[in-house]
């Protein structure tokens, strides 16, 4: 069967993962480092996707106010936590491993691009069993302070690692669908992930509501450029 694009690209965290319960509890215990009341998980989705950073800044804001000594003080707690603690809770999302596997047996290169750090990716992958599925990932660090997404240059680098071709690129929010715009490649937006607002605001070419609708997708977007 013919593949409907070269290369297909997953954003992580709410993506390809429900991720949600492990962040939730490694921001529940960085809070408690500091007397801060916990966190319910529906309140902390919202606050994924712009690395753990981002993450904790906004629990630090929803939990009685930020300030920038006390996140330099917790945000190493944070990683510490979430480091030995990543994969517990976290799960593929209900028809993932069989569209991944109908994309291999086509032949198409699968990467993950994503806003958490490049050493953490790779270590909630490989513990979940994920890892050889994909021909590269690239963390939020991996293209240097700056450039993680929205900016289009892991997209563009994932494309290359992927040997060139035809990309398409899926995630649950504004960082992905940006970062497929500013690389010059369509996006489809997964409306189970962890969104801020409602999915349309994402502007993405396409939306799914569940992975088997992931290849009818790829298939119709292929064809509308044809």
């Amino acid at each position: 069967m013919a593949r409907a694009f070269d290369i297909v690209g997953f954003d992580l965290d709410g993506t390809l993962l429900d991720t949600s319960a492990s962040l939730t509890r490694a921001v529940n215990f960085t809070l408690a480092q500091a007397g801060r009341p916990p966190l319910h998980i529906d309140e902390v989705r919202p606050m994924i996707g712009g690395g753990a950073k981002r993450m904790l800044e906004k629990g630090l804001e929803s939990s009685g106010g930020y300030d920038p000594e006390e996140m330099k003080q917790l945000y190493p707690q944070l990683l510490s936590f979430y480091q030995d603690n990543i994969s517990e809770g976290s799960a593929p999302y209900p028809g993932l491993l069989e569209a991944l596997d109908a994309l291999a047996v086509q032949g198409t290169n699968l990467a993950v691009v994503t806003n958490k750090f490049e050493r953490f990716a790779l270590k909630l992958l490989e513990e979940l069993g994920l890892i050889d599925r994909f021909a590269t990932v690239i963390g939020g660090d991996t293209m240097g302070k700056g450039n993680a997404k929205p900016s289009a240059m892991p997209i563009r680098e994932m494309i290359a690692r992927c040997g060139g071709g035809t990309a398409v690129f899926l995630g649950d929010s504004i960082y992905d669908t940006l970062a497929a715009k500013n690389a010059g490649i369509p996006s489809i937006a997964v409306s189970f992930g962890f969104l801020m607002g409602p999915v349309e605001d994402l502007a993405a070419d396409a939306v799914i509501d569940h992975y088997d609708e992931l290849l009818p997708t790829l298939d119709r977007m292929a064809a509308a450029v044809a």
